[in-house]
């Protein structure tokens, strides 16, 4: 037998056809061109009028009262979520009833509905006081409408409340998944360690537990940001929807002013989703689903092609690729 000196080349793969892909693609993109055609086209979207009053000052003080609703309200159901999630996974019998009864009210309940009991709260309590049940001690009491001297920031701490404490019965199922998809033997490798329960729970299960609970938690920020929008039920009149609304009611042209609002929360939702993005990338460092990105063919080709000739370079094959070896 004659010996191959020769090293193996690198192999030109053609790739496979997909005619589906394309097919599919060109039908994607001839729907695409027509709803592109129709938005352009059609005089009643009134572009003039959109353009006109996108940057209007009215506008931007809208925008500014609807991200700090966002901001406020995910800022306390992440508190009460958290909260409830270590209440759910607490050994004590009560502190897990509430948190179950917790979850239960407010996720079976609609969130307009709930927005309009926070609304009406100074008409079902006049005054409220705190003190000890049952007795006539009463350490101070107040009056929910004359707690501001504002109706608007006392519409706007209901709304707040309202939305907060909603999204925290939702939030608190995604982080009780996240501290349940850590390995229980860490827990208890901690604990022979000599780590008490909450040095565990802040320094090896919660930074585990993120990879698994910021994803859902960014969608329910973007969420939230179109939340907002339902606070007329308390009523809130400061946030974007009810301002482009009233104006376009007022001006008898009710679609510009709607798209003026539409473009805006995709704005916010497009930075919202960049931030999600590089807070899933910062998370989840070290997992396989973080390292494998999707390629385009011609990069997996490359990848391939990069990998033989490294292999080939290093000369860890032998000339003759049918020698035999006796193990």
């Amino acid at each position: 037998m004659n010996k191959v000196t020769d090293k193996p080349e690198v192999i030109s793969a053609i790739p496979v056809r997909h005619y589906g892909r394309w097919i599919s693609a060109v039908i994607v993109a001839v729907i695409a061109a027509l709803i592109l055609n129709t938005l352009i086209t059609n005089p009643k979207y009134e572009w003039n009028v959109v353009f006109a009053t996108l940057f209007k000052p009215e506008i931007f003080r809208a925008i500014g009262w609807t991200l700090l609703l966002t901001v406020g309200s995910m800022a306390l159901g992440i508190i009460m979520a958290v909260t409830m999630a270590i209440m759910r996974r607490s050994a004590n019998p009560v502190l897990r009833w509430v948190a179950t009864v917790y979850i239960w009210f407010f996720r079976g309940t609609p969130i307009y509905t709930q927005l309009i009991f926070w609304g009406l709260i100074g008409v079902l309590y006049e005054q409220i006081s705190v003190g000890i049940p049952f007795t006539s001690i009463n350490f101070f009491s107040f009056k929910p409408y004359e707690v501001f001297s504002s109706m608007d920031t006392t519409m706007f701490v209901c709304a707040l409340l309202g939305l907060g404490l909603n999204e925290g019965a939702y939030l608190s199922e995604i982080v009780r998944s996240g501290l349940n998809s850590v390995d229980r033997g860490q827990e208890e490798a901690a604990k022979a360690l000599g780590m008490s329960n909450s040095q565990i729970l802040w320094r090896i299960v919660l930074p585990q537990a993120m990879r698994v609970i910021v994803p859902p938690t960014g969608n329910e920020t973007i969420s939230m940001l179109k939340t907002t929008s339902l606070v007329t039920a308390v009523p809130f009149t400061l946030e974007l929807t009810y301002v482009t609304n009233a104006i376009g009611q007022s001006s008898f042209k009710p679609i510009p002013y709607l798209l003026v609002s539409a473009i805006w929360y995709l704005v916010i939702t497009s930075i919202l989703m960049v931030g999600q993005h590089y807070l899933e990338q910062y998370f989840g460092r070290g997992s396989q689903s973080a390292s494998t990105s999707p390629q385009s063919r011609r990069a997996k080709k490359k990848q391939r092609s990069s990998r033989q000739q490294a292999i080939n370079a290093a000369a860890t094959t032998t000339d003759d690729p049918f020698i035999e070896y006796t193990p």
